[in-house]
């Protein structure tokens, strides 16, 4: 098979695993809804999508673009849980997508699309349970209820929240954030609602209340189906009772290789002035690919197995990195930018460290120009 210059290689078996894995921690009680928004944090939403079709309930993204991505290939309904432009919200009902309701605007957008489409519209509605976005407040919930009874055309079909703290441990902040949660819920009900599912955690949620949290009906899986971990001290904490295996691998290959004198400067700005002859390698990734450029002088890539370090500054499509202690190096040999390669690996959170940030943010900003292969 003929492989692409860049590509980004994705493992079935392993996002399957992880999966059952995350499943394993609510003993299959729960349903699922996989967090399928920023393609799919960088591994490619309609490939996730297509293998995890028949393993969830819900698919879950962020807005109407990412819900046109996947519409055609989800077959289990998609939640649109971010903002959606009052222009794109009829179209996004009429193609079966369920918006996340959280405020009065949203609500009488609703009502006139429920008139003007003359059928019932299913709406997650969201609680504000002190994380301070996205969502009503617990004081504001009763009056929405009360404006929300006089549109019987919409219907709640779920209640949720997000956790804000969790991934640092069950904290009193998270209690609080419960007693909201479970006020709202309660209120709701009150108010003549029922037969909603309830969500609230995410993989960080999963790990540290399991089964514990008999009101959550549904949780929302995101960093933990990709194989990684939401922070150091969970994986510290819980990689004895869960396996995960990194579903994504970022492969690349040398467009050129070439031995420069000593003295010789490397990329921009002269930040990098051989110390010896140096044999280099030129790749054709950058920071527009999402190779960050605090990676400059940092980074490290596999050639053949091996750690090859990034000289001088990322540019916007090339790195060029030292392999002067490899014998026999060519141009379109593979290259991984993040993954494993000959029992070496490079992961996410060794990048997230070297460049400040977390493991997250270094994947979905991967190009999803990239083809996306299943493996």
């Amino acid at each position: 098979m003929n492989q692409p210059l860049n590509y980004i290689k994705i493992s079935k078996e392993n996002l399957l695993h992880n999966i059952a894995q995350l499943k394993k921690l609510t003993h299959n009680q729960k349903k699922v809804c996989a967090v399928v928004k920023a393609n799919a944090y960088g591994h490619g939403s309609r490939e996730v999508v297509e293998i995890l079709n028949n393993h969830v309930s819900y698919f879950q993204v962020d807005d109407f673009l990412e819900f046109n991505e996947i519409k055609d290939t989800a077959k289990q309904p998609i939640l649109v849980l971010g903002y959606v432009m009052p222009k794109n919200l009829e179209k996004l009902v009429e193609q079966g997508g369920i918006p996340a309701i959280y405020s009065l605007e949203q609500l009488k957008a609703l009502e006139t699309i429920a008139k003007r489409l003359d059928q019932a519209i299913k709406v997650h509605l969201k609680i504000d349970a002190l994380l301070g976005r996205q969502g009503i407040l617990l004081d504001d919930l009763p009056e929405f209820l009360r404006l929300l009874e006089k549109v019987p055309a919409i219907k709640i079909a779920g209640v949720y929240s997000h956790f804000s703290d969790a991934d640092n441990g069950f904290t009193s902040h998270i209690e609080c954030q419960i007693k909201t949660f479970k006020a709202a819920v309660k209120k709701i009900k009150q108010a003549g609602y029922d037969n909603f599912i309830t969500h609230m955690s995410s993989t960080a949620g999963a790990l540290q209340y399991g089964q514990n949290h008999n009101f959550l009906d549904m949780f929302r899986p995101g960093i933990g189906m990709y194989g990684l971990w939401p922070s150091p001290d969970m994986q510290e904490k819980y990689s004895e009772i869960v396996d995960f295996k990194p579903v994504l691998k970022w492969v690349s290959h040398i467009a050129q290789v070439k031995t420069v004198p000593k003295g010789y400067p490397i990329s921009y700005n002269l930040t990098y002035i051989t110390k010896k002859e140096t044999k280099v390698a030129v790749i054709p990734q950058g920071y527009s690919d999402g190779y960050d450029r605090r990676l400059s002088n940092r980074g490290e890539v596999l050639i053949q197995g091996t750690r090859c370090p990034v000289l001088g500054r990322v540019a916007m499509n090339m790195i060029v990195v030292d392999v002067s202690h490899l014998e026999d190096v060519s141009p379109m040999d593979e290259v991984v930018l993040l993954g494993s390669q000959g029992g070496n690996e490079i992961s996410a959170d060794e990048i997230a460290e070297k460049i400040g940030t977390i493991n997250y943010e270094v994947i979905s900003r991967i190009s999803p120009l990239f083809p996306r292969i299943v493996a």
